[in-house]
């Protein structure tokens, strides 16, 4: 009888360190949103990318490349259409510039237009500056599993800090287990109605990592408006870019490779 109790025991005990092991392997809900940027963004990377924006009476397409440095830096480069060509967008750090060769004018953008449309898109000029600010400005709680799309997700709730100045009353975000991929967001208002739905899809090994190459963004409350970015092509961890690439005088010269 005793040896049974103590084989008994044994066996709890083992299931209590397993569980132990496994809950201790499983990051919090932060470490698990810093790591899906990690995944899309690298140390440096350089992206061709093409974004639709779709309207119901009209379509249109942008082509651009991009440059980032951790989530502080990011340049971008319009290469099309001809009349948009040549347009760069920089972020560094808290700001945010926009070179018009077409004018030869620097203009940098103010807060009061962060919540503007970018380029006409259903992405604001406060998604492109605010790009680590989930991670920052945010409470992360993991609110259990879910499946999306065939991937195994961690479901985490998002909620501003008191002292943060951010748009979004509430983010919920699905994050692959796998690869840390970021596959659905949704973006909430003060009253937790949603206003946006970030889908991402089209998971491709690129640059040596897997990543979702096609995003949706739909604002939900304007039927049949949407807007579709697509990666055609992202290296990470490019060797010759560095803080002092993102300047004004860069913005004046950059050419796309």
């Amino acid at each position: 009888m005793k040896k049974i109790i103590l084989i008994l025991q044994l066996m709890a005990l083992a299931i209590l360190i397993n569980a132990q092991g496994t809950s201790g392997s499983v990051p919090d809900g932060k470490e698990i949103v810093q790591k899906a940027y990690e995944q899309v963004l690298g140390k440096s990377s350089i992206s061709d990318m093409s974004m639709t924006i779709v309207r119901p009476e009209w379509t249109r397409t942008i082509d651009m490349q991009n440059w980032s440095l951790g989530t502080d830096y990011y340049m971008t480069y319009i290469t099309s259409p001809a009349r948009d060509k040549g347009q760069v967008f920089m972020k560094r750090e808290t700001e945010m510039w926009n070179w018009m060769p077409a004018i030869s004018r620097m203009i940098k953008i103010p807060p009061s237009m962060m919540m503007q449309s970018w380029m006409g898109s259903d992405f604001t000029n406060n998604d492109l500056m605010k790009q680590n600010s989930l991670v920052k400005d945010y409470t992360h709680k993991v609110l259990g599993d879910e499946e999306i799309d065939g991937n195994k997700c961690w479901k985490i709730q998002l909620d501003p800090l008191p002292e943060a100045a951010v748009v979004w009353g509430q983010v919920i975000m699905w994050i692959t287990k796998e690869d840390y991929i970021s596959v659905k967001t949704e973006y909430k208002d003060e009253s937790k109605e949603t206003v946006k739905l970030e889908q991402c899809s089209d998971i491709k090994m690129m640059g040596g990592r897997k990543i979702a190459t096609h995003l949706e963004m739909i604002p939900v409350q304007k039927k049949g408006h949407k807007t579709t970015m697509t990666i055609n092509m992202q290296k990470f961890d490019v060797k010759d870019i560095n803080a002092e690439f993102f300047s004004q005088q860069r913005m004046k010269r950059v050419h796309p490779r």
